[in-house]
């Protein structure tokens, strides 16, 4: 199955796939052990910052050798990539599924660009011997924060929420596979973690064709009542990063204060792994992906 096929199946059955940020490739492993003990896919995420760092074709590398070895479905997302010429990078690369995100642009603007995308993937799609599809997201609405732990409140002004009249003009207009929005989430974890607007997931999903995946980013922090009633409200596709990356780096830091004699790089890293795992299989198992 591909990932529109995935997403098709998780929107109709209403669970959701889970999406997970690394930029190391033991963060991907994890991430892929994870899923494979839970019974579903992998859906791997490369910000436009995580790709340079582990090299775009490198990245590629790695969920080949992890397809092989694990013998699961393993996908690969340019997320949050910024431009149209950093979304083609990870197209030419090989990625599975591009998310070009141009949220912070006029309306108009957003949808050309993300127009351009869609059309540039559906060519490589063509040209490609394998007939690979590549699955693009674009992004409707403005998310505040950054993946880190947020020390002040984030005020989230009206004009950021995605309008569910412009979203259903948006998806005609760029015939894009998943759809990005914002719904009070934000990127980071806050001490003062904004409600979700439920109801206005309803109303987009309800605007937007089924066949066009709903994404809720920024979900680490959220409650999990509100995230299984998102998910019941039709998000099919849900993001984490900030929950794993504090399991990673805190299991980091204890190991290197208990072990300063320790020089070996994959010893020190072997409890951080465990602990975003950790993570990342109750978030699976929260997100109904076990369901696959």
């Amino acid at each position: 199955m591909n990932l529109r096929e995935i997403l098709t199946k998780a929107i109709r059955e209403h669970w959701s796939t889970g999406h997970f940020n690394a930029s190391e490739s033991d963060q991907m492993r994890a991430i892929v052990e994870a899923a494979k003990e839970v019974g579903t896919v992998a859906m791997i995420g490369t910000s436009e910052g995580e790709a340079k760092h582990l090299g775009y074709e490198v990245a590629i590398g790695i969920r080949d050798g992890l397809r092989k070895e694990f013998e699961i479905p393993v996908f690969l997302n340019a997320d949050h990539h910024k431009s149209v010429e950093a979304a083609k990078i990870a197209i030419d690369a090989g990625y599975d599924s591009i998310h070009i995100d141009l949220s912070a642009l006029p309306f108009e603007e957003n949808a050309k660009g993300t127009k351009e995308i869609v059309e540039y993937a559906r060519k490589v799609t063509s040209d490609t011997e394998q007939g690979t599809i590549i699955n693009v997201e674009g992004e409707l609405g403005y998310l505040r924060g950054d993946s880190k732990i947020q020390k002040e409140k984030i005020e989230i002004k009206p004009e950021d929420y995605t309008d569910p009249d412009q979203a259903a003009d948006f998806v005609a207009k760029t015939g894009i596979n998943r759809l990005a929005i914002a719904v009070g989430n934000i990127h980071g974890v806050s001490l003062d973690e904004p409600a979700l607007d439920i109801d206005r997931i309803k109303q987009i999903r309800a605007k937007v064709p089924e066949s066009v995946a709903l994404v809720l980013h920024a979900a680490s922090g959220i409650p999990d009542d509100k995230i299984k009633a998102a998910i019941a409200a039709g998000i099919a596709n849900i993001h984490i990063n900030t929950d794993i990356r504090v399991a990673y780096t805190e299991a980091l830091r204890k190991e290197l204060s208990e072990k300063p004699d320790e020089t070996t790089p994959y010893k020190l890293d072997e409890a951080a792994r465990s602990a975003m795992k950790k993570v990342i299989k109750t978030k699976l198992i929260l997100f109904g992906s076990h369901l696959y």
